[in-house]
């Protein structure tokens, strides 16, 4: 049996004490992204298990977007990543 090795650390500790792995990630096939699974991709990238380029590419995003995932939870934490919440987190 062949096991595909993935690149990088097979878990992760966060800043709280828990720990993810890629396993804890949402699948590659979603398509509704409600917050906690953007704020886990954050955790997941922030936290080193993932580079950017890797997360765009596994969810098809764009940088700019998971950017902005990233900003909006260190400014608001994972409300801001609410899509009923736009107008009160997200203006100019």
């Amino acid at each position: 049996m062949y096991i595909k090795k993935e690149k990088g650390p097979v878990f992760v500790t966060l800043p709280d004490g828990r720990k993810i792995s890629r396993a804890d990630l949402p699948p590659k096939t979603t398509v509704r992204w409600v917050a906690s699974r953007k704020a886990r991709v954050v955790e997941a990238v922030d936290a080193g298990l993932i580079d950017v380029e890797e997360a765009c590419e596994i969810y098809g995003l764009s940088d700019e977007e998971l950017n902005a995932w990233r900003r909006l939870v260190r400014e608001f934490g994972v409300k801001g990543l609410k899509v009923t919440q736009t107008q009160k987190y997200r203006q100019l």
